[in-house]
C-alpha cells in the first residue's frame, strides 16, 4: 500500500505574527516550535522573514490569508492578452483537424530563455501537523506494536533522511571573498531507542569521485550510494535497507546477544520503497503530518549532527590556517573534497552521545528514555554553535569576524529548507566532461604501481616520522611546544609502525605458504 503523501503545516499571517511575538517575549525557538507543532528550523526561517511578515500584516486587509500574492511575469501577461484576440481562420484551417503541439526539451528550454520565463510557485503550506493524531499514535497504536512484538529499545529503529550542503559556509564569511559552494548530498540516518546509530548512508551525484580513487568503498565511514540528483529514490531506499540496515543491525544485535527481531519506523513521505521486507523486520510508517512531533530523528538528532559537522568543518579550517604561514582560503577550499567531508561526517557521528540519541525518543516512547531532560539537546546544540562561532572569529577576514550564532544556525537550518531555483538549477545541471570521464572509470590499482598502504610505503612513513621528530626537536626553541609536538608524532609513528609490523607479518606468512 502506498503511503499518503506527507503534508506540511501552514500558518496564517496572524499566526506568524503571534509566533514572532512569542520569540520577542524571550521564548526559545524549540518552545515556540512545540507550541505551533513546527520544527525548530521552520521557526528560525519565519524569524528570518520577520520584516516581510510584519510588513504584509500591516497592509493586508485580510490577516487570515494563507497565501501571498506573487507578481506574475509581464511577458506571460502580454502573451495572454494577445491571445484574447483571435485571428480570422484561413480557408485551409477551416477544413483541417487541429493537431497537438509537441515540443522537445531543447526547444522548450530555449523558448524559456528567449523570453525570460520562469515558473512561479505561490507561498504557503498545506495542512498543519496533526497533534491529536501524533498523540493518539504514540499512546495507543505504538504501545500496542511494542507490546505485541515484545520489542526492546535495542530492537526499535527510526530512519530519516536530510540534505547536506557539505561545502557551504555561513553567509557572513562571503564578505571576505571566501566563496562557499552548494555541493549537496543526501544523508540517511538511522538509530535505535537505546542510543545506537548505524553507519550513515550517503547519496552522491557521482559513483566514483576522484577524491576516493583506489579507496575501498565498503570501508568508508558512510554507506555510499549515487544517482544524478543525489536524491533518495525507492531503488536507493531498497539498496540502503538490504546493504546497510540489515547487516548493521544484525551485527549490533549479535554483539548484544539479542534475537534479530526489529521494528523499523519510517517517515510517511515520498521516496521510500513500499516493498521493504526481510525476515524478522517489521516496517511501520508513521501517520501523516506527525513526523515533526514524534519522529525521533526530527526531535534534534539530525540538527545536532549538522551542528557538529559545521563545527568540525570550521575546526579543520582553523587547524589548516594555523599550520601554514602561506595559507590561502582559495587553495584550501579547492582541496576540500568529498573525502574531507567524509572525515567530518565520521567525527560528528562518533561525537553523538548515546544518552542524547536516547533522549530524542521521549515524545514517542517515554518509557525507553533513561534520563528525560527536555532542554538537554538545546544545551548541546547551543554549546556546539558557540564553539563554531569562536572558531570562526579566529579566522582572518572581516566576514568571519562578524559571524554570529544566528549565522551558524541559519547555515544549519538551510539544509532543511526547500530548495531554491538556484539550488535546483545547480543540481539539475548536467555533469561536466571531467565528471563524466571520472565517473566512467571505476577505482582500480595499477598492477605495475601499487597504491595504498604497502610495506614500502609504511616503511617510508616511519622514516619520515623519525626525521620529523628530529627536526621538531632541533628547530623549535620552545621546549614545551617541542615536547608536545614530539608526543603527537610518536603517537602517530606507533600507529604506523604497528600497521607495518602487521602487514610485514602477513606478507611473510603468505610467502611461506607459496614456497
Amino acid at each position: 500500500i502506498l503511503a499518503p503523501k506527507r503534508q506540511r503545516k501552514m500558518l496564517t499571517v496572524t499566526q506568524k505574527v503571534g509566533l514572532l511575538d512569542m520569540l520577542k517575549e524571550g521564548r526559545s525557538y524549540s518552545a515556540v516550535g512545540r507550541h505551533y507543532g513546527l520544527n525548530e528550523s521552520t521557526v528560525r526561517y519565519i524569524k528570518k522573514e520577520e520584516n516581510n511578515i510584519r510588513r504584509t500584516a500591516a497592509i493586508s486587509f485580510n490577516k487570515d490569508a494563507k497565501r501571498v500574492v506573487t507578481v506574475r511575469n509581464k511577458t506571460i501577461i502580454r502573451m495572454e492578452s494577445q491571445g484574447d484576440v483571435e485571428p480570422s481562420p484561413s480557408t485551409s484551417a477551416l477544413h483541417s483537424e487541429p493537431s497537438p503541439f509537441y515540443a522537445s526539451k531543447g526547444w522548450f528550454d530555449k523558448f524559456q530563455k528567449r523570453f525570460g520565463l520562469k515558473s512561479v510557485s505561490l507561498q504557503g503550506e498545506a495542512t498543519p501537523a496533526d497533534a491529536a493524531g501524533a498523540e493518539a499514535y504514540a499512546k495507543t497504536k505504538f504501545k500496542t506494536i511494542i507490546k505485541e512484538g515484545t520489542y526492546k529499545p535495542e530492537q526499535v529503529f527510526n530512519m530519516g533522511e536530510t540534505g547536506l550542503f557539505w561545502k557551504q559556509i555561513p553567509s557572513q564569511a562571503k564578505a571576505s571573498g571566501f566563496r562557499g559552494q552548494k555541493d549537496r548530498v543526501t544523508l540517511v540516518m538511522c538509530g535505535n531507542a537505546a542510543g545506537f546509530m548505524i553507519k550513515p548512508g550517503l547519496i552522491s551525484r557521482l559513483k566514483n569521485p576522484r577524491a576516493l580513487k583506489n579507496k575501498n568503498m565498503s570501508a568508508l565511514p558512510v554507506y555510499w550510494m549515487h544517482n544524478t540528483m543525489a536524491w533518495m529514490t525507492k531503488a536507493l531506499n531498497l539498496n540502503w535497507f538490504k546493504g546497510c540496515f540489515i547487516p548493521g543491525v544484525k551485527g549490533y544485535l549479535t554483539e548484544k546477544g539479542l534475537d534479530f527481531k526489529v521494528l523499523l519506523l519510517i517517515d510517511n513521505a515520498g521516496g521510500f520503497a513500499d516493498d521493504l521486507s526481510h525476515d524478522g523486520v517489521q516496517i511501520e510508517f508513521l501517520p501523516p503530518n506527525t513526523s515533526s512531533l514524534i519522529q525521533p530523528m526530527d526531535q534534534g538528532i539530525i540538527r545536532t549532527f549538522k551542528a557538529l559537522y559545521t563545527r568540525n568543518t570550521l575546526q579543520h579550517l582553523v587547524d589548516a590556517m594555523d599550520s601554514d604561514q602561506n595559507f590561502s582560503f582559495k587553495d584550501y577550499w579547492r582541496e576540500y573534497t568529498i573525502a574531507s567531508c567524509l572525515q567530518h561526517i565520521q567525527r560528528a557521528h562518533q561525537e553523538m552521545k548515546s544518552e542524547t540519541l536516547n533522549g530524542c525518543w521521549e515524545k514517542l516512547w517515554p518509557e525507553a528514555v533513561h534520563n528525560p531532560t527536555e532542554s538537554h539537546l538545546d544545551e548541546i546544540h547551543r554549546s556546539v554553535v558557540e564553539t563554531a562561532v569562536s572558531l570562526a572569529k579566529r579566522l582572518r577576514g572581516d566576514g568571519f569576524n562578524e559571524i554570529t550564532s544566528d549565522d551558524v544556525n541559519s547555515l544549519i537550518d538551510a539544509h532543511s529548507q526547500p530548495l531554491t531555483d538556484e539550488d535546483l538549477a545547480e543540481m539539475t545541471k548536467p555533469p561536466s566532461e571531467a565528471e563524466v570521464e571520472e565517473d566512467k572509470k571505476a577505482p582500480r590499482v595499477d598492477v605495475d604501481k601499487e597504491d595504498g598502504l604497502t610495506i614500502d610505503h609504511l616503511a617510508t612513513m616511519v622514516r619520515m616520522a623519525n626525521e620529523l621528530q628530529r627536526v621538531a626537536q632541533e628547530w623549535d626553541p620552545c621546549t614545551f611546544r617541542s615536547l608536545h609536538r614530539q608526543f603527537t608524532i610518536i603517537k602517530h609513528k606507533k600507529l604506523v609502525s604497528g600497521l607495518w609490523k602487521k602487514t610485514h607479518t602477513c606478507t611473510r606468512r603468505t610467502w611461506k605458504l607459496h614456497t
